[in-house]
């Protein structure tokens, strides 16, 4: 059953008003293109793709009939486009993260799984742990040879605790968000909540007309200022607690510093995120403190 009560709200409105794509025998050259174009913009999480870093030889092959668009998956999965983006520069943790983001739509169920990818990718290597998702039943059932996969997570899995639908939301961050251009950088999103077995609320994703959801700094150091109150205060329910990234380094324009945290009292609110606006400043969150 799909989550679409609350869809606006938790960002999920393009996939809860949208039917998987699936490339059918006798499919026009329009709807192969719209095969092409869900399927990149799936498996490279959204990012960027310029015209010279399209795969050709593989879509010549998926338009002629010679691939499935489960082998075009595949191929996108296993290419040197797919391995810049996400498998050279991140933590193997997060790569395992963002396989199953991509390929199977969903979150990982437990940290077991995480460690059977790890020693797979240990002992037979990237493109036999690439296989190991796509070959599955799972995939099987969930999206055949010719369906793109898409975020199923968001919908109520057979078999499966409701722990993977909020831990998607630690991965996917908006409709218009790239995999590759996160607060959190290239760490773990899951790794922790993961080993202790826990469920973390749902981290909604950032949108228009909403207040942007906050995610730690990469170094998880977030230092703390408070502009005219001591840190320490018993009015606590006065207080509001405001997450910023992007500040402007003093005198290096183009250096940003670390995400950092202020606590004001409320009637200093107003002059606090007019201060964080000209300094070139994001709100990530306000909450309060």
């Amino acid at each position: 059953m799909a989550i679409t009560v609350a869809a606006a709200r938790l960002g999920t409105t393009p996939f809860a008003e949208k039917n998987p794509v699936e490339l059918r025998p006798q499919a026009s050259a329009d709807d192969i293109l719209t095969a092409i174009y869900a399927a990149y913009r799936h498996v490279l999480g959204n990012d960027y793709l310029m015209q010279s870093q399209r795969l050709v030889g593989l879509e010549s092959l998926l338009s002629s009939g010679a691939l499935t668009v489960r082998d075009f998956i595949r191929g996108i999965a296993k290419s040197d486009l797919y391995k810049t983006k996400f498998l050279y520069p991140n933590f193997q943790t997060r790569v395992i993260e963002l396989n199953f983001k991509h390929l199977l739509g969903r979150a990982p169920y437990s940290e077991a799984e995480v460690i059977e990818h790890l020693d797979r990718y240990e002992q037979e290597g990237f493109e036999a742990d690439i296989d190991s998702y796509i070959d599955t039943a799972e995939y099987e059932t969930a999206f055949g040879d010719n369906i793109v996969p898409y975020y199923r997570g968001f919908n109520t899995q057979p078999g499966q605790t409701i722990a993977g639908f909020s831990r998607l939301f630690r991965l996917y961050r908006g409709y218009a968000n790239s995999d590759r251009s996160q607060l959190a950088g290239s760490k773990s999103r899951l790794a922790s909540e993961l080993a202790m077995g826990t469920v973390s609320t749902i981290n909604l994703p950032s949108g228009e007309n909403r207040v942007k959801t906050y995610l730690t700094s990469e170094k998880d150091n977030m230092p703390v200022r408070v502009f005219g109150r001591p840190q320490s205060t018993q009015e606590r329910g006065t207080l509001y607690r405001i997450e910023v990234t992007g500040l402007l380094a003093a005198g290096y324009p183009k250096v940003r510093r670390s995400n950092r945290t202020y606590v004001v009292p409320y009637e200093a609110l107003n002059k606090t995120l007019q201060k964080i606006n000209k300094t070139g400043g994001r709100v990530a969150s306000i909450s309060r403190a």
